[in-house]
Formats: C-alpha cells, sequence, structure tokens
C-alpha cells in the first residue's frame, strides 16, 4: 500500500458524520483510510460499520491518548506512507498528490504538512499548524501564519515550500520507515507537544521536514481538549518542557532550562492577575511539578537522541525570544520577525 490514512477517533461520531465524506472523495489511487479507535463509548463504531464499510477500523481497548494511541494503531499499518489526520479535518481535491509526489521525489524528506487553514474563517490560517511549524530558542512553538494567539489571514504570503523544524499532528504526511527511525511518537506524552518532539528528533538526525502549502486542508480545532481548558494547559507546559530536556544540545540544556523556571512562572502570575484564570495557574504549576518528577525516565532517550545528531544547530531552531519580540517589540506575523 502506497498511503494509509490513519483517523484517530475517541467519542467522534459528529466529526466523523461532518469530515469523513471529504477524505473518502478526495482520497483516491493506493491509498486507504482507516480509523484507530480509543475505547470510545458513542456509537462511531456503527456508524461507520453502517455508512462506511469500506473503511478498516483498529480498536483500541481503552483511550491511549494521541501519542500512543498512534503508535499502537501503526504498528498494525503497513504502507509506505502514513497520513495521521485528525477527525476534524476537511480535505480539498488532490489535496495527496502535492505531499506524495514531493515526498517521492525528496528521499531526504522524513515527514511534510499541507497548508492548514479554518474551517470556520476558511481566509484565515488555523493554530494548529498554519504553513508550518518552528521553535524560539526557549522552545517556544509558532507557524507561518502564527504567533502565540495572533493567526494571521492567508493571502499568498506562505505559499512556498519551506523547510520547517515540524509538521503538524492535525494533518501529518510522514514516512513509516522515518516514523519507525525515531522510535514514534512519544506515548507518555499524551497530547499536545508530541509531533513537534517526533518532528525534532528527526531533525537532529539530520532528516528535512517541509511544509507544501500547494496542498490545503480545512482544520476545525480544539474538538477534544479546547482552548482554556486546564488539562491542556498542564499538558502543553509539561511535555514542552520534556521535549527541551530531550532535545536540546548539551551547551544550550542549562541556559535554556534556566530561563525558562522564569518564563513560565511569569506566565503563571500573567494568567491569575491578568486573565484571572486561577485553574491555568494552577496547572503550570502542577506541570512543571510533573515534569521534575518524571525527569530521571527520559535521561536514556536523551543520551540516545543526543548520539543521534547529525549537527550542532538546527535552523529551523530560532535563535531569539519569541516572547520578547512579540510582547517587547510588537512582532505580530511571522514575516516581521527579525532574523527569522
Amino acid at each position: 500500500m502506497k498511503i494509509a490514512i490513519v483517523i484517530l477517533n475517541w467519542n467522534g461520531r459528529k466529526m466523523l458524520e461532518t469530515y469523513l465524506p471529504s477524505v473518502m472523495q478526495h482520497s483516491t489511487g493506493d491509498v486507504a483510510v482507516i480509523v484507530a479507535d480509543n475505547a470510545s463509548t458513542d456509537d462511531s463504531l456503527a456508524f461507520l460499520a453502517e455508512h462506511y464499510p469500506e473503511v478498516q477500523t483498529i480498536r483500541h481497548e481503552e483511550n491511549l491518548g494521541f501519542a500512543e494511541g498512534y503508535n499502537r494503531a501503526l504498528r498494525e499499518v503497513d504502507a509506505e506512507y502514513y497520513v495521521l489526520l485528525n477527525s476534524d479535518v476537511e480535505v480539498t481535491e488532490n489535496w495527496l498528490k502535492p505531499l506524495v509526489e514531493y515526498m517521492d521525489a525528496h528521499a531526504d524528506v522524513a515527514a511534510c504538512q499541507p497548508k492548514l487553514l479554518s474551517y470556520v474563517n476558511r481566509n484565515q490560517f488555523e493554530y494548529a499548524g498554519a504553513a508550518g511549524g518552528f521553535l524560539d530558542r526557549y522552545g517556544y512553538p509558532f507557524c507561518r501564519g502564527r504567533l502565540f494567539d495572533t493567526v494571521e489571514a492567508d493571502n499568498g504570503q506562505y505559499d512556498a515550500p519551506s523547510s520547517i523544524l515540524w509538521a503538524t499532528g492535525a494533518c501529518l504526511f510522514i514516512r513509516k520507515a522515518d516514523y519507525w527511525l525515531a522510535g514514534g511518537l512519544d506515548g507518555r506524552f499524551f497530547a499536545h507537544n508530541e509531533e513537534i518532539d517526533l518532528c525534532w528528533r528527526l531533525r537532529i538526525m539530520g532528516r528535512q521536514i517541509v511544509s507544501l502549502p500547494d496542498s490545503v486542508v480545512y482544520h476545525l480545532g480544539g474538538g477534544t481538549l479546547p482552548k482554556g481548558n486546564p488539562m491542556k494547559t498542564f499538558l502543553n507546559f509539561r511535555n514542552n518542557l520534556t521535549m527541551l530536556y530531550k532535545c536540546l544540545p548539551d551547551e544550550e540544556l542549562r541556559r535554556v532550562m534556566r530561563r525558562r523556571w522564569l518564563l513560565d512562572y511569569l506566565a503563571a502570575w500573567q494568567t491569575l492577575v491578568l486573565n484571572g484564570n486561577f485553574s491555568d495557574f494552577k496547572a503550570i504549576f502542577k506541570a512543571r511539578r510533573a515534569f521534575k518528577k518524571w525527569l530521571p525516565e527520559f535521561r536514556e532517550d536523551r543520551e540516545r537522541i543526543q548520539r543521534s545528531r547529525k549537527q550542532a544547530s538546527i535552523p529551523e531552531q530560532k535563535n531569539f525570544s519569541l516572547v520578547w519580540q512579540y510582547y517587547a517589540k510588537g512582532k505580530k506575523s511571522y514575516s516581521a520577525l527579525e532574523s527569522r
């Protein structure tokens, strides 16, 4: 099989009903569509059996989260390319063609993503991946088309293919060989930052990640854990710190972690004082405690990742502070960033 589109589902019957038709209509050729179900308690599987009997299903006995849910499912899938596709993504005609053609022609590229636009505001980028992702020097993710909570309109400004640090997990097109070469998603993360962690590990190994805006999909976003949910805040902070510990080179690790200690506690107090959000305030403190507690189990991971390093620095991990550029200098778009 050439391409396996794998949709992870958890109580998402309404999502499948809304978005699966576009996937079935526009994903033709040597392509299989597979739904991996994370122990749903709704009628998702009954809906698929009745309306889409051609869709393969993989059933988990428990909710394994995004990361381990995909790992377990993909172990059962034999295809040259995997597409990890969120259940709330509407695809467009010929969306696969630019992705597979580019990957076939560029053996050094491990993964790519399409341009991700908002399903609700269709002329605007979507938060989760926009036109491809990067990290600043302190581990804050941003995209061509999205800095923190500022999302740009799509005016064609990022329509050129680009090397990126990470491709969105909402629509991640990746070689099976590279997925497993890097060890897959880190199942301990459960959800959030897991695709950044995977792509960063691949870049450390010398593999390339690319954004290909000739392919376009529309993403609803926030379907499982909406913005403002304290669990989402907890997972984002804990997993981001863990990813930094695993992937930063030795000469940067201590300096970055010291600065992040300060920045995280400033973020917590800002959340409380400016937004009055006590739940997120507590979630940030809880995340830092959880990171410290489980840090020892990642030491071997860090050693293995550092041994795999092919280059001292990665250009897509930028050497500036996004916090400073965004809040102090007022840079609100990717194209306005200095030394990007």
